[in-house]
């Protein structure tokens, strides 16, 4: 990618931004003195910042970055997936939700746990473990590009300044330093991307109308594609259906978003966080794709000054070729990409760090540690993953796809298997944890067989993992007795 000099001003912009960002983590973290705070919060957080800490965790670089190249070179049928996004929020918080205010769980598999026993809490936690780390992983890579561009730095140093900068207040604050700053980084991506919308914008003869009317006229206003296909992820039906399964997995499923539930002031007010939560996301998926449509206008006005390899490559090379001109515009579009990555980076950090603390070591050494002691191991875990994390992001570029692609298969990959243990417990109360297991070992197998040897497209994983483990799990379930009090989770 082109390189371009960034100004003293851009760079007093990104460190500013950085710093605010992190000095609101620091200073609402500072009270995190228990676990509980530490994980949950204390279980005080508005439904509004519950809300906006959802949209902001599970917008990244792959968003911001990613997203409008699907514009760019098709047009906007990616707004198909969303839509199933908001039913599946709809349907987490009917059949899921409740589920995590009974009692006083702080991970999802803890749930999963009191139902099946703990070999199938650790399957479902290491799953996530895994999967998060290699998923965020790459949203580090995404986000350390046009950084590395922009400055000339390494790519190593690039994704171990993104990795610092982030592990910083997520370390001292917890859960409320996460959420809290997730809303200021909602404002400052949102920001940058409507910046970045009125440059392109303005330099596009007829402004957005223009856009819009040249863009219909090629055929990329299109966003609604009924094609009876279950090759492509971008018909309404795999948007719709597909995108309903695997926002009930990430968002009904994963700790990454249960955590932010649990930390609302009431299931009441979770509840009505999460699903207003997917309209917000429609509206800011529509945000990224009309940037790509006016990204595409601009490139034809004013060619690239080499060929664009990919959809993750438009933004960037917009930044390097325009918006280097403008005093403070690089600075604040790179405060935007670094808030969406440190969000989610955080929020995984820290969800993380909650799982394998309270899912695998705690239930290990049993009664020896007190509260003080499990709040260390937690914070040491929180660095930890950051080590992986950053690892990960350094092999980023191995993947030739859209990052964005690669980053939700790995999505619903696995925690569609997840899901289907939940729908097990729900549909077969007498299940035991070996019909569980059994189950579970059967999906990740069929995901694999689908991923490998089917032209299955990605929206349909989850559907096929939840679907696969829960009718396999059912199937065995009077070869292994029967559960133990027989409750349903």
């Amino acid at each position: 990618m082109d390189q371009a000099r960034v100004s003293p001003l851009d760079v007093a912009i990104l460190v500013a931004t950085l710093l605010v960002a992190a000095a609101v983590g620091l200073v609402v973290g500072r009270r995190a003195k228990s676990t509980r705070a530490y994980v949950v919060g204390e279980r005080d957080v508005p439904w509004w910042a519950v809300l906006l800490s959802i949209v902001a965790t599970e917008t990244s670089a792959v968003t911001f970055l990613s997203i409008p190249g699907k514009a760019y070179f098709g047009d906007l049928r990616f707004l198909q997936l969303p839509l199933g996004y908001i039913v599946g929020r709809i349907a987490v918080a009917r059949l899921l939700l409740p589920r995590y205010f009974e009692g006083d769980a702080l991970t999802a598999y803890e749930v999963l746990g009191r139902r099946f026993g703990p070999g199938v809490k650790r399957l479902t936690s290491a799953l996530f473990l895994v999967t998060r780390s290699l998923a965020d992983g790459l949203r580090l890579f995404l986000t350390a590009l046009p950084l590395q561009a922009l400055t000339g730095m390494p790519l190593s140093a690039a994704v171990a300044v993104m990795a610092l900068v982030t592990v910083v207040y997520t370390f001292v604050g917890g859960m409320k330093a996460v959420v809290w700053t997730d809303v200021v980084q909602f404002a400052i991506y949102i920001a940058g991307g409507v910046l970045a919308l009125a440059v392109a914008c303005g330099d596009v003869p007829g402004g957005l109308g223009g856009i819009v009317e040249r863009a219909g006229d090629a055929g990329k206003l299109r966003w609604l594609d009924f094609t009876p296909t279950l090759a492509s992820s971008d018909v309404f039906w795999a948007g719709l259906v597909g995108g309903a399964f695997l926002t009930l997995a990430t968002h009904g499923a994963d700790q990454l978003m249960v955590q932010r539930y649990l930390s609302a002031r009431s299931r009441g007010q979770a509840a009505v966080a999460l699903i207003a939560s997917g309209v917000v996301v429609f509206l800011q998926f529509g945000l990224f794709l009309l940037l790509g449509l006016a990204l595409w206008a601009w490139f034809a006005v004013h060619p690239a000054t080499r060929p664009i390899a990919g959809g993750d490559e438009v933004f960037s090379r917009f930044i390097v070729q325009r918006l280097v001109a403008i005093p403070g515009a690089v600075g604040t579009i790179l405060g935007g990409i670094f808030a969406v990555s440190m969000s989610t980076l955080s929020s995984s950090l820290n969800a993380s760090a909650a799982a394998l603390v309270n899912d695998f070591v705690k239930p290990t050494v049993g009664r020896a540690w007190d509260d003080a002691r499990t709040l260390r191991a937690t914070k040491l875990a929180t660095l930890l993953f950051a080590l992986v994390q950053g690892v990960c992001g350094l092999v980023g570029g191995v993947f030739s796809k859209s990052v964005v692609d690669s980053v939700l298969q790995i999505a619903g990959f696995t925690t569609g298997v997840t899901l289907g243990l939940f729908f097990l417990a729900r549909v077969a109360p007498r299940a035991t944890g070996g019909a569980a297991l059994v189950g579970a070992s059967v999906g990740l197998a069929a995901l694999l067989f689908v991923s490998r040897c089917t032209p299955l497209a990605w929206p349909w994983y989850s559907c096929v993992g939840a679907g696969v483990t829960c009718l396999v799990g059912l199937a065995c379930a009077p070869l292994f007795g029967r559960a133990r009090g027989g409750a349903a989770t």
